[in-house]
Formats: C-alpha cells, sequence, structure tokens
C-alpha cells in the first residue's frame, strides 16, 4: 500500500485518522477501559489486567502516549499512566461532532 499523502485531506481528517489507528486495536481499548476504570494505573498492572506481556503492553501505551491519548508520570522506576484529560476532552469532541453530522436519511437510496 502506498504512503498517505496527508497533504490532500484537513488537518481535523488527519488528527482523527491518527487517533482512529491509536485505539484500533482491542488490547488498546482493553488498556483504556482499564485506566477509566481504576482512574490510574502502572504498567506492571496491566500485565496482569490485560494478560500480555510486559512488552506488548509497553508498545500499545508508546501508541497510546504518543497519539496524546494518555500521560505518564515518572513514579520511581515506574511510570504510572493514566487518561489525559484534556486532550480525552477534547478526542471525545472531534469524534462527537463527527458521528453527529450524520443524519438519517430518509431516501429509499440509503436503505
Amino acid at each position: 500500500m502506498g504512503v498517505t499523502q496527508v497533504h490532500l485531506y484537513t488537518e481535523e481528517q488527519n488528527k482523527m485518522a491518527l487517533l482512529a489507528k491509536a485505539i484500533g486495536h482491542p488490547a488498546r481499548i482493553a488498556i483504556l477501559e482499564h485506566m477509566i476504570k481504576t482512574k490510574s494505573c502502572i504498567n506492571g498492572d496491566l500485565v496482569l489486567e490485560i494478560g500480555l506481556a510486559q512488552a506488548t503492553i509497553s508498545q500499545h501505551l508508546r501508541e497510546l502516549k504518543d497519539a496524546g491519548i494518555i500521560q505518564g508520570t515518572i513514579d520511581g522506576n515506574r511510570v504510572n499512566y493514566c487518561i489525559n484529560p484534556e486532550n480525552w476532552k477534547e478526542i471525545s469532541s472531534l469524534f462527537q461532532s463527527f458521528f453527529d453530522s450524520y443524519s438519517n436519511c430518509a431516501s429509499p437510496a440509503c436503505t
């Protein structure tokens, strides 16, 4: 597959695609659900909770952090990860606006 030509799309479209890719893995959804439920977590806790290897969890956390969905703070030799509240609100608003832009089509062509 070719390289995506991001210049053809709006900043918002590119951002939504990046975010969708970041949350587009079931392990990342499970990680986010765990973070939401616990309000915070430590990387090691995720290994027990999700059931994946430490290296795999770290890779998924990196993807989520690079997309700005989560943030991490160093606590001794551990990193505590949690939802980035400012970005979460922006992400929620971005996707909500996208979903709200659809109006149910009553035309026979829509069914």
